[in-house]
């Protein structure tokens, strides 16, 4: 009997039919390589597209996908100059998958409470990557970060497949002459006996060579999930000097972070903290922030911003905007196309003003939902809406959103960078910190526990792999009760993630006080990871793992 036709009899992992033995020249050992693929297909001009394998190259209709096998990977190349790009999909046969086998799923930018170990689904869409526990051993399958293409897995009980989707906007790519670096994939073979999040981290670290991390542990305070945009400078001046001295003697100092609120709102949109005509011009409530900045340093803080960068003015011209497509068809709020070269230069220069203001930190928001008219949560069948285009067509949606964030990092230098719905597979290595997960809340506890809780479970393994994980802040107001939010900032400020307070002055009482200076002093420090050690059992695990401590937490 040979092995596939006993792998269907028996049914295993998929780690045990995938991954190719054997060795290359020298006897060095090929380590955690898939073998290729049983069939590739692409989709050309709205047509499935069946390719026929000639050598490591497969062809059809003058399109070529190309696989290159490296020693710990598969580089997926594509060119197609005669016709539109969709997608390209690779399938392993894999035959009948343990029943046994667990698989825990990631996100395309933020999670939404919705990451969990669980049995396989025939049409979930896996975003980026993977990862199996059959019992006794974890394996990863996944692609790298930078990725040309947005990546996602799907598995069967014969098969396993990659998807590699190459739209831009939401048609084909039109690449011409030019060949596309899809994206280079790898897997990893976990360790017997190793935690299925230990063998995580190492596939994180596998998925990114070259994260990027802070200086030092990033913490502090924010206003939102007090103030929710209706702040001021005297209450972001009240806020850090409320908490100030709850980091006194540390030499690394937390950050005051101004949120939505402080720019003049679009004359469309008065009433909307979080849209502006641009991302440079201050309202009444503020004024001068540059000495804004100053002042915030003199309090004892280091000052930080919040900015939406792909706002447009009511003035803008048309050909400088994305089309109007479902989810994005607001006319009040026009978006500014990151295809366009001026455009980019706009943003960049939005980022050299906040330097000179004197911002060590900048937070940008909506990028994904503003580009693609979707949320993370609503990319269930497909990243957006057909049949739009971007001024750009030559290039993929992954490439052009790529292209964004080298932008503002180029223009950010050295302040660091919190990306909120940006793409972790696409912002990892590029800025030092990234909003893991949906927004927690100053009101409804439940929502907390489930944006927050789930997003530090099941994504905490990126801390320090893809760049430094914000699982956002706690909320700290008078709506929800503190021994609930006391157990969440427990779990943060010790978990060696960032901690971000939103502390209403109301809320914060002498008992408050002298528990964020503990929770400070936690947080300025490195720390260990902290692991979840019952995330296969429930999406909100209750027993941690923190500086080689087990605790356990009630989140009821």
């Amino acid at each position: 009997m040979n092995r596939r036709n006993f792998i269907k009899t028996a049914g295993v992992s998929l780690g045990s039919v995938l991954f190719m033995d054997g060795f290359y020249g020298n006897w060095q050992k090929k380590e955690d390589l898939l073998i290729l693929p049983d069939e590739v297909t692409a989709v050309l001009n709205d047509q499935v597209v069946v390719l026929v394998r000639n050598g490591n190259s497969w062809e059809n209709q003058g399109a070529m996908v190309r696989l290159t096998e490296r020693r710990q990977s598969i580089m997926v190349e594509a060119s197609a100059p005669n016709a539109a790009l969709q997608s390209i999909t690779l399938k392993w046969q894999t035959t009948r998958v343990n029943r046994s086998t667990h698989v825990m799923n990631d996100h395309w930018e933020r999670t939404y409470g919705d990451v969990s170990w669980h049995k396989p689904v025939e049409a979930e869409r896996l975003p980026w990557y993977f990862i199996e526990f059959d019992g006794k051993t974890t394996n990863g399958f996944g692609v790298r970060t930078g990725a040309g293409a947005f990546c996602y897995w799907q598995l069967s009980d014969t098969s396993l497949a990659l998807t590699l989707d190459t739209r831009s906007g939401g048609n084909g790519v039109r690449l011409k002459d030019r060949v596309l670096p899809v994206a280079e994939i790898v897997a990893m073979k976990g360790i017997q006996g190793e935690s299925p999040f230990q063998t995580l981290r190492r596939f994180c670290k596998k998925m990114c060579k070259n994260p990027l991390m802070p200086k030092q542990p990033v913490y502090g305070i924010n206003d939102w999930y007090f103030a929710y945009g209706n702040n001021s400078e005297a209450l972001i001046l009240e806020h850090t000097r409320l908490l100030a001295g709850a980091a006194d003697g540390l030499k690394n100092r937390p950050f005051s972070v101004i949120d939505a609120g402080w720019f003049e709102p679009s004359p469309r949109l008065p009433g909307d903290s979080s849209w502006g005509n641009d991302m440079e011009t201050p309202n009444a409530k503020f004024g001068d922030m540059g000495r804004m900045a100053e002042k915030i340093r003199e309090a004892g803080m280091r000052p930080g911003i919040w900015t939406r960068p792909l706002c447009a003015g009511t003035n803008d011209a048309q050909n400088l905007l994305l089309p109007m497509i479902k989810g994005r068809e607001d006319a009040r709020q026009p978006v500014l196309d990151p295809s366009i070269p001026e455009n980019l230069e706009r943003i960049k220069k939005y980022f050299e003003r906040y330097r000179q203001w004197g911002y060590d930190l900048v937070k940008f928001d909506y990028t994904t939902y503003d580009i693609l008219g979707r949320w993370g949560f609503q990319m269930t069948e497909g990243m957006t809406e057909p049949n739009w285009t971007m001024n750009d067509t030559s290039r993929t949606n992954a490439e052009i959103i790529r292209h964004l964030y080298e932008t503002i990092r180029e223009a950010a230098g050295d302040t660091c960078i919190i990306g909120c719905n940006t793409i972790s597979h696409l912002s990892a290595g590029l800025f030092e910190l990234n909003r893991i997960g949906d927004d927690t809340s100053g009101k409804e506890w439940a929502r907390t526990r489930k944006m927050g809780v789930n997003t530090l479970a099941f994504r905490a393994a990126h801390h320090g792999t893809f760049y430094s994980a914000d699982a956002d802040c706690v909320g700290l107001t008078p709506q929800v009760s503190w021994e609930r939010n006391k157990k969440w900032m427990q779990l943060v400020a010790a978990s060696g993630t960032p901690l971000f307070i939103s502390a209403q002055p109301e809320a914060v009482g002498p008992e408050q006080k002298a528990f964020i200076k503990t929770c400070f002093q936690a947080a300025s420090m490195e720390q260990p990871v902290g692991e979840p050690l019952d995330w296969m059992a429930t999406p909100v695990p209750q027993e941690w793992k923190l500086n080689g401590e087990i605790r356990h937490f009630n989140w009821d």
